[in-house]
């Protein structure tokens, strides 16, 4: 049992305080400073990745440069929820900081591509430990009542970088050096983990006693899939034969390891925690696999330039906050299963209707507002699968399950993309139009699957 009697629940006072309330501000304040500052690098280096390729002429490397850390945190994750389960979450979280922010210091100081990416592969292994240990974190330390608050934090926190994030590493990489989009995170990641400290103090050092290992059979699954999600975002932006043997490694690969990683019956669609974890990975695999064409589309189909482009994805992150932040307030009208089903149904009509504006008759400003309806959706879907992860966990699983979740994200995500990047890749020289609609098409059927998902949510 975690020692956690100096932190007030709803039994002790009656009432749950709020997630800045003085036993929970720090961690509070740390853990969404960290998340943030994760998803600032992610989406910043995105950014600055192809002036880093040509100044270390690495071309050849590019799409490793994204796919490794992706792949390494498949590792990460697995590991960080045994490890969590076992000793509690807070040495993972110390780790998982460290090696992140190892990761970046090795990356920004790279004299070569191959150096840059193997400090891409450490980075990723860390943010994998990192993450799965705060959800773990949530899960020990707050009532279930500020559960939803907490993951809206964490929603938010990656929202907002989505807003700021690439325009402030196109500056910098502009006007200064790309090193400091990698150098810059540690400088500032290092006073959010510190601030966590006290607080981590409470959190369980043991919650079960078990012959299982940290570095057992399941991290050996996790590496080989970790493997398989390599070659499938390696292959996914290669040519011709080459391309289509490497998707085809890595789907088989993936196909293999990824359900000896998640609770039983999840690609079943079994009710109660298999279908939250399946979720998870439906939920991002469509949301994420449209996105990454839309502003595509938009500039190459509707000619707009890539800044205007980009407002649509600052449009849907507004109304992504504005969901995440509704899903955290108390006295929900409705039961998660229900939100679950609305969000995913949200989803659907985002991507159909800024399919719509492939037509030129289309105003774009249809395009924009259905987009914000996708953000709804992600909004109110994320935090709610996080939350029911945590109701149906027993203490002792809830490191394996935060892990499960996360693990069905990354996986789903890369396969989707693997999948579509693909199919646009071969179709899009040939028939621009169906190209599209095939890349958007993917994305919503996965949603109408995740509409059937989410009825079956509930215990």
């Amino acid at each position: 049992m975690t020692a956690i009697a100096e932190i007030p629940t709803e039994q002790s006072t009656g009432k749950a305080p709020g997630v800045l309330a003085p036993p929970y501000r720090a961690l509070t304040i740390g853990m969404v400073a960290l998340t943030t500052l994760i998803a600032f690098e992610a989406l910043a280096v995105a950014t600055a990745m192809p002036t880093v390729a040509l100044a270390l002429n690495g071309l050849p490397l590019y799409a490793l440069a994204f796919g490794g850390p992706l792949a390494s945190g498949v590792v990460g994750m697995v590991v960080s929820g045994t490890w969590s389960d076992l000793k509690g979450p807070a040495r993972p979280l110390w780790h998982g900081t460290a090696w992140f922010l190892a990761g970046l210091l090795i990356a920004g100081l790279a004299p070569s591509m191959e150096i840059l990416v193997i400090g891409r592969f450490i980075q990723g292994f860390g943010a994998g430990l990192l993450t799965v240990a705060m959800y773990v974190v949530v899960g020990h330390l707050y009532p279930a009542a500020l559960r939803p608050k907490i993951f809206a934090a964490f929603a938010t926190g990656w929202v907002v970088p989505s807003l700021v994030g690439p325009v402030i590493a196109g500056l910098i990489v502009e006007h200064t050096s790309w090193r400091i989009v990698f150098l810059a995170v540690p400088a500032m990641a290092i006073p959010a983990a510190l601030v966590m400290r006290p607080g981590l103090s409470q959190a369980g050092k043991e919650t079960q006693q078990s012959d299982q290992r940290i570095w057992g059979k399941q991290a050996l699954w996790a590496v080989a899939a970790a493997v398989g999600v390599g070659v499938l975002s390696y292959g996914g932006q290669q040519h011709g034969a080459l391309q289509i043997a490497l998707v085809a490694i890595g789907l088989a690969t993936v196909a293999v390891f990824a359900p000896k990683l998640l609770p039983s019956g999840t690609f079943k669609l079994r009710p109660g925690l298999p279908s939250v974890i399946a979720l998870r990975g439906l939920v991002a695999a469509s949301g994420f696999g449209a996105e990454v064409f839309l502003p595509l589309m938009l500039t190459r189909q509707r000619g707009l330039s890539p800044a205007f482009a980009g407002l649509v994805l600052t449009v849907s992150a507004l109304s992504w906050t504005a969901a995440s932040w509704y899903r955290g307030r108390p006295k929900q009208p409705f039961s998660h299963a229900v939100f679950l089903q609305a969000g995913m149904i949200l989803i659907v009509l985002g991507i159909v209707t800024a399919t719509l504006t492939l037509n030129q008759n289309v105003p774009v400003l249809v395009g924009v507002l259905g987009w914000s309806l996708t953000g709804l959706g992600m909004g109110t879907v994320f935090p709610t699968v996080s939350v029911l992860t945590l109701e149906y966990s027993s203490l002792a699983e809830q490191g394996a399950n935060s892990s499960a979740l996360s693990l069905s994200d990354s996986l789903s995500t890369a396969t989707v993309l693997a999948i579509g990047g693909s199919l646009f890749a071969a179709i899009e020289p040939h028939w621009p139009i169906p190209a599209y609609l095939t890349a958007f098409g993917v994305p919503a059927v996965i949603a109408l699957i995740g509409v059937l998902a989410a009825r079956r949510t509930a215990r």
